[in-house]
């Protein structure tokens, strides 16, 4: 796979001063943690998901999850897992005989219910299961995570492949004050035995939000609403450390059409118009009405609060997301050279785009995972930026 290969040979060279490169399932998984992007949700019990996927439908779909949990209502458990067995065997058929390139498949994971359900999915999905890569363990919590990674031993063990681990923190003893700092630090012993096996800490914000019985507007960022981003804050401070390697992405933008807007919008017109000029106008016109610059002014917020990629529930938020995920020429130039002179010899550096001090010691570690993201993602070309890829 390969972030916007839809494009042109041409329109790369325009845009892109690295182009992205090739992961898939099996690639390490430093770099695969990074590779997610924007994870689209869809209650397994839709239909018609695995036709979806053979024919590509969804523009530039890298990563998705198949929702067993909150997405299914408790009386459709049965049905729902009958359909993820049904969506497997589809997609392994097409696979076997040609229908579909195996290359192709987008990287799938499974939310499920509870410890239960992933003994059935080894007894019952049997080598249908290769088509995934791992499964998203919701409600995570100290007193749950142990039996969720052995269970996912156990399966690894049993059907001979690596299947990674996504736990989601959304309990409420991580949102409550009183016992946060406890769970959190046992939460993080957890993650660091079982590290080999955890791919993606993710954030249930809606979780939490109705625990308080709060829902946030289009006009507001997850970040305006105090007690979520405290929490979201304490979340960084445990797992996003230089040291603990662990990578977290946004929560979920549960927006995708229109709605009464209080708030002017904040997306400037000038980066669609230098780009596009009045097709560029328009373009932005389009953005405001679909209601997309709630989710890009977000998912900056998310990037500048070191989270990687995004949960997403609609089509339409993948190409915002994952365009957002391409590294600057600014900050690939920077990040380059702070590791290129990383040898002790000096202590800062002017930026060669002479705006701005590069301190060696204390932006190492923004450094590498600006490399790591620019593998992925790709490098902009002076001069160019996300709006460069919505067309």
């Amino acid at each position: 796979m390969r972030y916007f290969d839809d494009l042109t040979y041409e329109k790369k060279q325009d845009i892109f001063y690295s182009l992205p490169g090739e992961f898939q399932r099996d690639s390490e998984k430093d770099l695969l943690a990074y590779a997610l992007g924007a994870v689209l949700y869809m209650p397994v019990t839709r239909e018609g998901i695995s036709e979806e996927i053979i024919h590509c439908k969804h523009k530039g779909l890298m990563s998705m999850v198949l929702c067993l949990e909150d997405a299914v209502g408790d009386h459709e458990i049965q049905r729902a897992e009958e359909k993820l067995w049904e969506h497997l065997k589809i997609l392994h058929l097409a696979i076997e005989t040609g229908g579909m390139d195996s290359t192709k498949l987008p990287l799938i994971f499974v939310r499920v219910r509870n410890i239960e359900q992933m003994e059935r999915m080894m007894m019952v999905a049997g080598e249908t299961l290769c088509l995934i890569t791992g499964f998203v363990f919701p409600k995570f919590s100290q007193y749950n995570g142990e039996a969720y990674f052995q269970q996912l031993k156990k399966l690894n063990h049993h059907l001979k492949i690596k299947l990674y681990g996504m736990p989601i923190l959304e309990a409420p003893e991580i949102i409550y004050k009183e016992s946060r700092i406890d769970a959190l630090n046992n939460i993080k012993k957890l993650l660091d035995k079982y590290r080999d096996l955890v791919l993606n800490i993710r954030i249930g914000a809606t979780d939490f939000s109705g625990l308080f019985g709060i829902r946030r507007s289009y006009d507001l960022r997850i970040y305006d609403i105090a007690v979520i981003r405290d929490c979201i804050g304490d979340i960084v401070n445990f797992f996003c450390r230089a040291e603990e390697g662990h990578v977290v992405s946004g929560p979920v933008w549960e927006y995708f059409s229109k709605a009464d807007r209080i708030l002017k919008p904040q997306l400037r017109q000038g980066p669609f118009e230098n780009a596009y000029g009045e097709k560029g106008i328009k373009l932005r016109a389009q953005i405001l009405d679909k209601y997309l610059d709630g989710l890009i002014h977000e998912v900056l917020l998310d990037k500048a609060n070191g989270l990687t990629g995004k949960t997403i529930i609609h089509p339409s938020h993948i190409l915002p997301v994952q365009a957002l995920q391409v590294v600057s020429h600014e900050e690939y130039i920077d990040a380059r050279s702070i590791l290129s002179n990383n040898n002790g010899q000096l202590g800062v550096i002017k930026s060669q785009y002479a705006n701005k001090m590069n301190e060696i010691k204390p932006h190492i570690h923004w450094a590498k995972k600006i490399m790591i993201k620019s593998k992925i993602y790709g490098v902009f070309h002076e001069r160019k930026n996300f709006t460069n890829l919505l067309t």
